[in-house]
């Protein structure tokens, strides 16, 4: 069937072991499609932790195979995020001092995690750069046993159906690819990220593959990283990790 005018192509699956694996497996297939499946046996998160993906959520994976050079891959965590919180405001109308975003990309809802964003990328055989971002959005269910509050649209107030959900992101995925690709590039998306910011200037902990630390989330750093000021007054750059709230006074 063909997408609607301007939608992008979709591949459905009632259950799947990951739309990430599926849309990887297929990087030499057209590009832009999205991978979704009613439900993930083996969705995954950050790390490889599992993600819980039973029917009522959306599991979607955006396929790109011309996204720019490897070195800028890891702005698309900021465009994904920023397209995930437009989508959800338009098929919400949330008021925005209830919803913002949590570094790098987690679209946080009255305090609590309303979705999983996951990047992964492999080089193709003809030496080009396939991107897969994969969603998964809490439509009517959320995980109970996780580190962090997590919430999801139904118990926000705002039902909403997986297909309505994966339409809206699609406009603003692509809106928001534009903006990233056209002239104001990755410093138009950090201006537009810090906006709707949660947690700069507040103290926090950063849990790393091998350690944590605490500080103040001072700043993004024109590349996109945390830049973190340690009680001492140094400073950390972090490109990727955990953040959670901390008890540690802002200093």
């Amino acid at each position: 069937m063909a997408p609607p005018s301007g939608a992008t192509p979709v591949v459905r699956f009632e259950t799947v072991g990951s739309t990430n694996a599926e849309a990887l497996a297929r990087m030499d297939g057209p590009s832009p499609c999205w991978f979704v499946a009613e439900r993930q046996s083996g969705g995954r998160g950050r790390r490889g932790r599992p993600w819980a993906s039973e029917p009522g959520n959306l599991y979607a994976s955006l396929l790109l195979t011309d996204a720019g050079p490897a070195s800028r891959q890891p702005e698309l965590c900021f465009v994904a995020a920023l397209a995930l919180y437009d989508a959800v405001r338009a098929v919400s109308g949330i008021d925005p001092l209830r919803i913002g975003l949590k570094w790098p990309n987690d679209v946080m809802i009255d305090g609590a995690k309303l979705a999983g964003i996951l990047l992964e990328g492999a080089v193709r055989p003809d030496g080009g750069i396939a991107t897969v971002i994969g969603f998964g959005v809490n439509c009517a269910h959320h995980p109970a046993d996780t580190p962090y509050p997590t919430t999801d649209l139904a118990a926000a107030g705002y039902p909403t159906e997986p297909p309505a959900m994966l339409a809206a992101l699609d406009t603003a995925m692509r809106a928001r690819l534009a903006d990233w690709a056209g002239q104001g590039g990755f410093a138009g998306v950090r201006e537009a990220w810090l906006l709707r910011a949660t947690g700069i200037g507040r103290a926090v902990t950063v849990r790393l593959a091998d350690r944590q630390i605490e500080g103040v989330f001072e700043a993004l750093d024109p590349s996109g990283a945390m830049v973190l000021r340690r009680a001492d007054g140094t400073r950390d750059k972090i490109s990727a990790g955990d953040v959670f709230p901390s008890s540690t006074a802002a200093v």
